[in-house]
Parts: structure tokens; C-alpha cells; sequence
């Protein structure tokens, strides 16, 4: 490279690889949503958007016939010379290079749109005379021909980059005239123009990804002239680090005292993918958690700069700034020295420096000051103590959540070099028990900083590790993990719930009119009466839970707890929901984790054989045998269970990570289940609770039915409604749906109607009854939940 007639040597490979090329890559995605966009809007809402288009049209369209006329040939004129315009552009300002890109794009956009299924179609331009807006001339056609549209589009597109801004302006101002110059004519915008559009933006985002832009030419001379600027001359550079996610950076050789310098140069792609981490991290991150955004990349590049020589003030700062200054093209550079001393992975063993670190981060920590990516490779130690480089994340007035996050940052980088009972010591001599401890909440994955989890390898057994030392040495039993994100796991676990509560409320909501009119007829005293036999249900299942438990926790929160379980159960399919917060209800209450989980297994599995019994006594009693062949499914079904259920077999025996978890997660449950079920065969008592409280819950809902069905006159017996409900019951748990809802609803409605009920009392005596058992315990239950989350018992 040759400088103001001296030649400097640059070694190393300075172009950005595709991979990293976020603008260019950015571009490429919103082209492809474009065409994706332009597809959809004419398969799909085509007809609204002409109706919408001639409404606008009439509006705007103030032009007479030979006014149009007239509009549409300047236009056409202005069309037809668009290519040449952007050649002599490109031809004037000497980008001999960009000819091949210019007419590639030109012709793969053309040829793409000649495409048909009959082969490749030529363009029909002619000549004629026109005598109204309907007979095109010449120079009309190209208006609304897709092609001519692609092909300006392409070219186009590939020459920006390289177009000076105000002439690029203005060419896609013209470009994209062609539809509001439909509607002032009072015609409506071809739909195979704006696909041409798109899919010639599309053409040449490819092409311009693939050769490049101007952003992709580093301007060394200029970041030699701006050394040369500040008293430094430049005679070698070697390429350290190539442009990638973070700059471009480069090794300086000079003739003055220092020696060398090192250079970083920050292109367009790396402000953009910086502008995007930032907008997610302060879309998903706490305020306090985040420092203010910088309005562009000049303002980062500036506030990094300024924060290395405030810390060089206070002795910490490993490298002094040179210089920073913009460069042509939208490139920043930022030169400093070589960082001093040495780094702090290269002696594991020396502890004084690791009481160094510590100490350095004090004198931060005292003026309000932190570094945000206490990475070890930015941590060094020289003759007069520690000292930290890259500054990138640094912040002035830093809030106490920084200042603890860099703590916990710090605990991590240092249990990666010397281990967790070194470093943990290390910081609680230095900075006091109390202290770590508060930081050591910040220990999680969340917490941690990219920059951090990119550079220690098994960055998570580390941070395990550190938190693990922390409470050891700390005597704490359990640090609780501090909030950093706006939304938390419990948060999004209540959103989905309510989700799921909308979905399956909905159905209901649409029969709410018909159904308020037939409860004018209802007998209330009846619905009363359904709504307390209900309560059984709750102080059955709680009591058979209470039993399976050992009698661990209390009674009467369980039966709180069952409350709150209808929310969770309701809005999740198959009742998952209940079955987790039952096992996390347990555990609260000091319950192991798996014997809380063989409770609830226990409890289920009783509760299956109980409803099977209950099922065949009531049919007995009804006078009805127990064969329910005409439920089994045909062989061909059979058999497909079978055969996929031999593969789920076949596939955990045979991949190890299931087989490992098989015998680590459900085995010793599946054990602690069958050990249970041995136990309460030589418990009578125990047994018989449990026994009791399924049979609670089945005939608890059972004669909320039979009641909902007499408050709308009768017409069955209490045995059948007790058969037909156990149906619904069984139809309710292997339904897909949350709640079973409209399973249940179709199962209870055709088995009242099979035993004879008519369809007028069957329908209001269901709804009634999944009012009484469903939605007020939903709504009840959504509070109690709150409330017992609040009391941390769930």
C-alpha cells in the first residue's frame, strides 16, 4: 500500500467473510420477505387490494384522459433512460469492476421473470399509435411490464452501494413513482409490476452479498494519514484480527517511542450487528441492567475512548488512546497502545495477583464506574497492580445492578483461571462476605455477558461452580437467582396459561346468549346445591393426596392447593398443568422431589383403578353389562398402536442419552411408585383414604351433574348421570384440547341424550354443570394461585 509516496507492507487478510457481511445479509432477509409479502398479497387479499386501490385512485386521480396520456409517456421516457442514468453513473465515477454485477443483475432478473411453463418468453414490445390511456405506446409498456421493472430494480440495487447518496436518491424515487403514478392516472397497480420489484431487489441483494459493497473496502490510507495526523508514522501493518462480529484489528509498526500501536477499524457490519444486540438486550433486559443506547456507532467508538482514559486516571486502564476519528466509506478508527503487563491466564498460581484484581475492581467500584465484560483475557497484571482493558461495556455512574453484575462477572473469569475456593476467598477478603454474597445471585446463565460465555469454555459447570463456592463458604443453603429480564420462567408460565384459558373459554363464550336464556327456567336452588356437592371433589382429592403423602404437609392447604389446581389443569391439555403444581405444592411443603412425584403418581394411579371399579359397579347397578367392546378400536388401530409403541420401546433402548435418563429420572419414581403401592397394601387405613377421596372426586362430580340435570327438570337417574360422567371423565384426560374442552361437552350431551334425556335439558344441565365445576373454579382458581405464589408455596 502506498501512502504519500512511502510504501507500507500490510499483511493479512483484511476482506470480511460472508458470513459476517450483517447488512448485507439483513438486506437479503427483507428481500426475501418482499417477494414473500408481494405473493401472499396478491394470492390471498388481491380482490380487497384492488377495491382499496380504485377507492384511493378515484380520490387522487384529478387527470383527464390526455392528461394521463401525457403523465404516462414523461414517465415512460424517464423508465426507458433509468439503466443508462445508473451507467453513466457507475462509468463516470470509474467503478470499471461493477459492469459484470450491473449486467448480471440485469439479466437474471430479466431471465426469472421470462420464465413460464412453456420455457422462456420474450418481451412483446411494439410500436404503435395510441389514440386513448388503453392503447400503450411503446414507452407506456415498460410500465407495466415486470421485467423492465426487475431489471431496474436489480441494477439498481447493486450499483447504491457505490452511487454517490444524493443521485442514488433520487433514481429510487424514481423507481418507485410507477405506483402512485398509477393511481393519479386512475389505473390500477399491476400486481406482476410490484413481483418484478421484488424479486429484482431480491436478484440484486443476492449479487451485492456475493461481490461486496464499498463498506467492504477498508480505507487504510486514510487511518495512516489520521496517525500521521496525531505524530505517529506508521511503517508496518499486520492484520491481528479480521472483521467479524467485532472490529477489524491490526498491529501498527511506528517509528516513535511506543513502537507499535494497535488499530481497530469499525465498518457498517459491525454497527449493525451492534445497534441489533443492544435493541435485544434493552427489549429483554431490565432498565437498571442496561446502559444507555448510543445514537450511533461514532458516539460507541467515542464513549469507549473516553471510559479508557478515565480508568487510566485512576492507574487501572492496561491502554492509553491515541486517536479516534471517522474515516471515508462510514468506517471509525480508534488506536491505542499496546496493553501493558501481562495477562492474567498466564500464572493460575500466583495469588497476589488475584488479590490484585480484586483490589482493582474496588477502585472502580468506589467512583461509580463498571467495565460490564470482565472477560480474562481483558484482565492484566503489571508492576503496579491489575488492570483492565476493552472498555467496550463500560459506564460512568453505573447503577448498583452493574457494579454487582461485574462482580459476579469477575467471580466467574477468576474461578476459570484459579478455581472456585481461590477466587471466592480472594473476594470476600477484599470486598467482604455480605457483598459477594448479594453479587452471587447475579450468578446465572442470563447474567453472564456474550463476550464472557464465548471465552471460558464449559462456561455453565463454572458458573455452577463459583455459586456453589459462594454459599459453601458463605453458609448459606440457597442463594435465590436475581431477576435480570423483564420476564421471568413464572411470567411466561402465566401468560401461557392465560393464553391457553382464552383458548378454551372461547367455545363457551359463543353459547353464552342461548345458554343465559334457558337459565331463566333453571331452578337455582338446584345450581346452588350442584355448586356445593362440587366442593366434594376438592376435599376428596386433597385428602387422597394428603394420604399418599404420608400425611406430611397440612390438610386444609391442600385443599387451597386443589382450588389452584383447576386453573393450572384447565388450561393445559390433559391436565399436565395440575400434575406439576401438585409435585412443586409438595415440595414446598418438604416433600422430596421424587417422593413428591410417586405421591402424585400414586394418587393417579389410584384414582384410575377407582374410576374403572366405580365405572363397572355403576353399570351393573344401571342394569347394564360392563363389556365395552364397542369402544375398542378397530385392529387396524390396534395394531398401529402397537407398532409405535414398540418403536418408542426400540428407540429408548437403543439412544443412550434416553436409556441414561430412563434409568436416572423414571426408574427410582417408577420404584418409590411401586414401593408405595406395596406400602399402602399393609395400610387399611391409609388405603381406605385414599380410596375414598378418588371416589370423592368421580361421584363429587357425578351429583353436580345429576343436580345441574334437575335444575332443568329432570328426566334421569343418578346412576346414569354417574355412568355418563365417568365417560366424560375418561374423554376429558386423553382429550388433546385444555379441559377437555368440547369432549367432554359433546361426551356428556350424546350420553345424556343415549339413555333418553331430551336434547332441550341435556345442553343447558351440561353447560350449567361446566360453569359449576369449570369456570367458576377457573376464575376462583386463578386467584388462589396468585396467592399462594405470593405465600412461595407453590
Amino acid at each position: 500500500m502506498r501512502v504519500d509516496g512511502r510504501e507500507i507492507p500490510v499483511t493479512g487478510n483484511l476482506l470480511q467473510p460472508l458470513t459476517r457481511r450483517t447488512s448485507d445479509i439483513l438486506r437479503v432477509v427483507f428481500a426475501i420477505a418482499g417477494v414473500a409479502v408481494v405473493i401472499a398479497g396478491s394470492l390471498i387479499t388481491r380482490p380487497e387490494w384492488l377495491a382499496l386501490e380504485r377507492s384511493v385512485s378515484n380520490i387522487v386521480g384529478f387527470l383527464n384522459p390526455d392528461q394521463s396520456n401525457l403523465v404516462y409517456l414523461l414517465y415512460g421516457i424517464a423508465i426507458l433512460i433509468l439503466p443508462f442514468a445508473i451507467l453513466v453513473e457507475l462509468v463516470w465515477g470509474g467503478q470499471w469492476k461493477l459492469l459484470t454485477g450491473y449486467a448480471t443483475a440485469g439479466l437474471v432478473a430479466g431471465l426469472l421473470l421470462s420464465i413460464t411453463p412453456n420455457g422462456l418468453s420474450a418481451p412483446q414490445w411494439h410500436l404503435q399509435v395510441p389514440e386513448n390511456l388503453a392503447d400503450k405506446t411503446f414507452l407506456q409498456q415498460f410500465l407495466d411490464d415486470p421485467r423492465w421493472i426487475a431489471m431496474l430494480a436489480a441494477v439498481l440495487t447493486v450499483s447504491s452501494p457505490w452511487l454517490p447518496v444524493r443521485p442514488r436518491r433520487w433514481l429510487w424515487a424514481l423507481i418507485l413513482a410507477f405506483a402512485p403514478m398509477h393511481l393519479v392516472v386512475s389505473t390500477v397497480v399491476p400486481a406482476r409490476a410490484m413481483f418484478g420489484l421484488a424479486v429484482g431487489w431480491l436478484v440484486g441483494a443476492v449479487i451485492v452479498l456475493l461481490v461486496g459493497t464499498p463498506a467492504l473496502e477498508v480505507p487504510l490510507e486514510a487511518a495512516v494519514r489520521q496517525l500521521a495526523q496525531r505524530g505517529y508514522t506508521v511503517n508496518r501493518l499486520t492484520v491481528v484480527r479480521p472483521a467479524g462480529p467485532g472490529a477489524l484489528m491490526l498491529s501498527a509498526t511506528i517509528e516513535e517511542r511506543e513502537r507499535a500501536l494497535v488499530v481497530e477499524l469499525y465498518g457498517k457490519n459491525q454497527r449493525t450487528l451492534s445497534a441489533v444486540r443492544q435493541l435485544w438486550r434493552r427489549l429483554t433486559f431490565r432498565s437498571s441492567e442496561t446502559a444507555p443506547l448510543h445514537g450511533s456507532m461514532h458516539r460507541a467508538v467515542e464513549h469507549r475512548a473516553l471510559m479508557a482514559i478515565a480508568l487510566d486516571e485512576l492507574g487501572v486502564a492496561a491502554h492509553r488512546p491515541v486517536t479516534v476519528a471517522g474515516l471515508p466509506r462510514g468506517w471509525m478508527l480508534y488506536a491505542h497502545t499496546l496493553p501493558a503487563g501481562r495477562s492474567i491466564e498466564q500464572d493460575p498460581a500466583d495469588t497476589a495477583a488475584l488479590d490484585a484484581v480484586w483490589r482493582a475492581l474496588t477502585v472502580l467500584r468506589e467512583r461509580g464506574i463498571a467495565h460490564g465484560e470482565l472477560r480474562p483475557a481483558e484482565i492484566r497484571v503489571g508492576e503496579q497492580g491489575a488492570v483492565f482493558g476493552g472498555f467496550t461495556a463500560a459506564e460512568l455512574c453505573a447503577s448498583d445492578a452493574q457494579l454487582q453484575s461485574d462482580i459476579a462477572q469477575l467471580l466467574v473469569s477468576m474461578t476459570a483461571v484459579f478455581g472456585s475456593e481461590a477466587a471466592v476467598r480472594s473476594a470476600i477478603e477484599v470486598l467482604g462476605e455480605q457483598t459477594v454474597l448479594t453479587a452471587s445471585r447475579r450468578l446465572t446463565k442470563f447474567a453472564m455477558p456474550r463476550g464472557i460465555r464465548a471465552s471460558i469454555p464449559e462456561w455453565k459447570s463454572v458458573v455452577t461452580a463459583a455459586r456453589d463456592e459462594v454459599r459453601t463458604q458463605t453458609g448459606q443453603d440457597r442463594i435465590e437467582a436475581e431477576q435480570i429480564t423483564r420476564f421471568n420462567r413464572k411470567s411466561l408460565l402465566q401468560l401461557v396459561l392465560l393464553i391457553g384459558l382464552v383458548y378454551v373459554a372461547y367455545p363457551f363464550i359463543s353459547a353464552v346468549p342461548t345458554f343465559f336464556t334457558q337459565l331463566r327456567e333453571a331452578n337455582w336452588w338446584w345450581a346452588l346445591a350442584g355448586l356445593a356437592l362440587s366442593s366434594l371433589t376438592y376435599l376428596g382429592t386433597a385428602a387422597a393426596l394428603w394420604a399418599c403423602a404420608s400425611g406430611i404437609v397440612k390438610y386444609w392447604p391442600l385443599v387451597l392447593m386443589q382450588i389452584a389446581n383447576t386453573f393450572a389443569a384447565t388450561t393445559t391439555p390433559a391436565r399436565v398443568g395440575g400434575l406439576a403444581l401438585s409435585v412443586r405444592f409438595l415440595q414446598k411443603g418438604g416433600v422430596g422431589a421424587v417422593r413428591a412425584t410417586a405421591a402424585v403418581a400414586l394418587q393417579q394411579a389410584v384414582q384410575v383403578s377407582t374410576h374403572i371399579g366405580l365405572l363397572v359397579l355403576f353399570s351393573v347397578a344401571a342394569g347394564t353389562t360392563a363389556d365395552l367392546s364397542h369402544f375398542v378400536p378397530s385392529p387396524t388401530v390396534l395394531y398401529l398402536i402397537g407398532g409405535v409403541g414398540v418403536g418408542i420401546i426400540g428407540t429408548f433402548m437403543f439412544v443412550p442419552k434416553l436409556r441414561r435418563w430412563l434409568n436416572t429420572s423414571v426408574l427410582p419414581q417408577l420404584q418409590e411408585v411401586v414401593g408405595e403401592l406395596a406400602r399402602l397394601a399393609r395400610d387399611p387405613k391409609r388405603c381406605a383414604v385414599i380410596v375414598l377421596g378418588c371416589a370423592a372426586l368421580t361421584l363429587g362430580q357425578a351429583l353436580a351433574l345429576w343436580a345441574s340435570v334437575q335444575a332443568f327438570g329432570g328426566g334421569t337417574t343418578f346412576v346414569t348421570v354417574t355412568i355418563v360422567t365417568m365417560i366424560g371423565g375418561t374423554l376429558a384426560s386423553a382429550a388433546p384440547t385444555p379441559g377437555g374442552v368440547g369432549a367432554v361437552e359433546a361426551a356428556l350431551i350424546g350420553g345424556l341424550a343415549a339413555f333418553g334425556l331430551p336434547a332441550e335439558v341435556a345442553v343447558p344441565s351440561v353447560l350449567l354443570y361446566r360453569v359449576l365445576t369449570c369456570w367458576i373454579p377457573v376464575f376462583c382458581g386463578w386467584q388462589v394461585m396468585r396467592w399462594m405464589t405470593d405465600k412461595n408455596m407453590i
